[in-house]
């Protein structure tokens, strides 16, 4: 298990679930509602370039440490979930429990193509 310092946790992130509601002609309208806020790590994993709709994109993946909460319970809500911070969009993809004793999470992430 890897040990998690008070200090390493230096980022404050918002949580956010994608919903979706009417808007007022009662089509279907995007919604992002912040769930939680926690203190993380974010660390750059790899990055790459590629073409999408005829013009270059990058990518980034990120890897997230962050302490366990209720909300991370399930890893199928979690990987629809995003994370903001300081304006950056993280999507999150993917949520690992460390040894299933609900303490650390590590959430991996990606920067860049899709803001949600």
């Amino acid at each position: 298990m890897t040990a998690l310092r008070a200090g390493q946790l230096t980022r404050r992130l918002k949580i956010q679930s994608r919903s979706t509601n009417q808007d007022t002609f009662g089509g279907p309208s995007l919604v992002w509602t912040d769930v939680a806020t926690v203190w993380a790590e974010i660390q750059p994993l790899t990055g790459r370039e590629l073409e999408s709709a005829q013009r270059m994109a990058s990518e980034v993946s990120h890897q997230i440490t962050v302490r366990y909460q209720a909300i991370f319970a399930d890893p199928k809500v979690v990987a629809g979930y995003r994370a903001i911070y300081k304006g950056r969009v993280f999507n999150i993809h993917a949520s690992l429990n460390e040894d299933e004793r609900n303490t650390v999470l590590t959430l991996l992430a990606s920067e860049g193509l899709d803001d949600g």
